[in-house]
């Protein structure tokens, strides 16, 4: 069993800054924003230690839509490495979090895209992104348990 106060070097109650958003995923989007939003709020409200908590995150499993998954990672601490979290191909985009028998869903609020004709379209993305980390949990996803 893992006793997560054993390594002080994790930084999961780190709150992360859309530069480390950045820098984790190379650019900066409303995707990683709203994943790690996501496992920022299950961390906080459902399970605190990512060892004993699985990710599921349903999506198209193509960017943009599977970006959330870097989110969700540095978020709830959910990884690859540790085989905690399953992307799904799916029309609907959620993650669902699972946790001693308890499951929590997340559904996002539909993103309002600028026209991707939009001469300054990565700079309006960069700025959706940049709101979207503002906003409130509740602007972003809504929550149902079951």
């Amino acid at each position: 069993m893992h006793d997560m106060g054993g390594c002080k070097y994790t930084g999961l109650d780190k709150d992360y800054t859309i530069e480390d958003l950045a820098a984790f995923h190379g650019h900066l989007g409303p995707y990683i924003v709203l994943g790690y939003r996501m496992g920022r709020y299950v961390r906080r409200y459902f399970c605190m230690d990512p060892f004993k908590m699985n990710a599921v995150v349903y999506c198209s499993c193509n960017p943009p839509q599977s970006c959330i998954a870097d989110g969700v990672q540095i978020g709830s601490g959910c990884t690859l490495g540790k085989r905690n979290i399953e992307l799904v191909k799916s029309n609907e985009v959620k993650c669902e979090f699972l946790s001693d028998g308890k499951k929590l869903v997340l559904r996002p609020v539909p993103i309002k895209f600028p026209p991707k004709d939009d001469h300054h379209y990565s700079e309006l993305i960069e700025q959706l992104a940049v709101d979207m980390y503002r906003m409130d949990d509740t602007e972003l996803f809504s929550v149902s348990s079951r």
